[in-house]
């Protein structure tokens, strides 16, 4: 009982600094209003020395709720979509989504709908014999992010960091869907060199937060990104390199 009031205490005392005793189900503080986006940018190899795609960005605010849609289309022909609501205000809260892979002949493979207040994920992967279908009760807390809400929890960064990282909860097709902890670490800062000049970031890393260093599987399924930020009001994203998905095909995003 004593080590309890203690806790409260301390966490009281710290109050001023919004990530202490935060949960990683909890929804981050959102320190930049967010409102109506759209655009488009390249997907390049690893090496950033051909285009081997393009990104297509739409964010739409009405009221206190935000739609995201994210689909990246490959010049193989094959695609993924990511779309995400979520409730906007003081903190990001998730409400639902979807997540879906597309082959090259625009066939999907995955298809995965995320009800975070229901607790609910349905969906299917594979195709012919080889699809498996989902119905799964799980717990998503409202501090649950995937596809392009990700990006916003690296744009907050600063206003939930604790001990150099923010912990948050997301749903991975992998095919199949799990629910992971993740961490983003803050890095090193640095140079970036682009067609305009040299603009100076800061590194962020992005994994699993269980066994990510000893266990292979996790590494597999869900391997380290890339955030590479410039600094700003708010920040933005200068460049990313990681897994397309999945299936482990690393791309850069400029």
């Amino acid at each position: 009982m004593k080590f309890l009031l203690s806790l409260l205490v301390v966490c009281a005392m710290l109050a001023a600094r919004p990530a202490v005793c935060r949960d990683s189900g909890d929804p981050i503080r959102l320190a930049w209003i967010e409102g109506d986006v759209a655009g488009m940018t390249s997907i390049r190899s690893p090496d950033g020395a051909s285009v081997i795609g393009f990104i297509d960005y739409h964010q739409h605010r009405h009221g206190d709720v935000l739609e995201m849609v994210r689909v990246a289309r490959f010049k193989d022909g094959s695609s993924d979509e990511d779309r995400a609501e979520a409730q906007v205000g003081k903190t990001l809260r998730a409400l639902r989504g979807r997540s879906i892979i597309r082959n090259t002949t625009g066939a999907p493979t995955v298809d995965i709908t995320i009800d975070v207040a229901g607790g609910h994920i349905t969906g299917f992967s594979g195709l012919g014999d080889e699809r498996e279908t989902y119905d799964e009760q799980v717990e998503l807390p409202p501090g649950t992010y995937w596809g392009p809400m990700i990006f916003l929890v690296v744009k907050n960064f600063e206003q939930n960091v604790a001990d150099g990282r923010v912990v948050f909860k997301t749903v991975v097709p992998t095919p199949k869907p799990r629910v992971l902890d993740m961490e983003l670490l803050r890095g090193e800062a640095t140079t970036l060199q682009g067609a305009g000049g040299t603009i100076d970031v800061v590194r962020f890393a992005l994994r699993p937060t269980v066994y990510w260093l000893i266990d292979p599987i996790v590494r597999m399924l869900a391997p380290e990104s890339t955030f590479l930020v410039q600094s700003g009001r708010p920040p933005g994203m200068a460049r990313f390199d990681g897994p397309r998905n999945y299936a482990g095909q690393i791309i850069r995003i400029e």
